[in-house]
């Protein structure tokens, strides 16, 4: 083993040491750069492909941010955990996001709720932008056409022109009625 070879294993891919560490954090901060970059990338390409515009550009951004944010937490974690010295740096962080999360989850359980409600009304799609529903608002039924569907609301807009803006855990608990034959395309194809 020559002289270079030793130093290598010694100082820079040892964890333990100055080099050690510089050398892993720029690897872990390049690999989480390239990953985001990639998931920026594919949905990017994703969204200028689809034609149909089954996916709404506002979620599919969204939850791309929040990806490429989830990236670089999970890589740097890891490379805490990597670095002897920062051990107690990562078990502290993760303690430390576990209460923080817990604070903000209570606080914020009817935006959280409403958050995860037009995911899922994304992923289930019992209606879609343009179709006409019917809903139970507090002044009886109301019946119109989902203007949008935003992180938190669905957006109606009445015949009389009225917009009623619905949390998304609402609209998932109650009964909704879809008034939009969206199935006769469907149909007529069929012998």
């Amino acid at each position: 083993m020559n002289e270079l070879d030793k130093i290598l294993h010694q100082d820079i891919l040892n964890p333990a040491t100055l080099w050690g560490a510089l050398f892993y954090g720029t690897l872990s901060f390049i690999t989480a750069t390239v990953l985001a970059g990639l998931l920026r990338l594919t949905v990017h390409k994703a969204l200028n492909r689809d034609q149909d515009r089954l996916v709404d550009r506002t979620y599919a951004l969204f939850l791309a941010q929040l990806g490429q944010i989830s990236i670089y937490v999970i890589i740097f974690i890891l490379y805490t955990h990597l670095i002897p010295p920062l051990h107690s740096l990562a078990t502290a962080l993760l303690t430390g996001a576990s209460v923080v999360s817990i604070v903000v989850g209570l606080a914020a359980q009817g935006t959280l709720g409403n958050l995860v409600s037009g995911i899922a009304v994304v992923l289930y799609r019992p209606f879609r932008v343009g179709d006409t529903i019917q809903v139970i608002a507090p002044k009886g039924f109301e019946i119109g056409v989902v203007e949008k569907i935003t992180l938190g609301y669905t957006v109606l807009v009445t015949e009389d022109h009225r917009r009623v803006m619905m949390p998304n855990s609402l609209v998932l608990t109650q009964t909704t009625v879809n008034l939009t034959d969206s199935d006769s395309s469907a149909r007529s194809h069929q012998p």
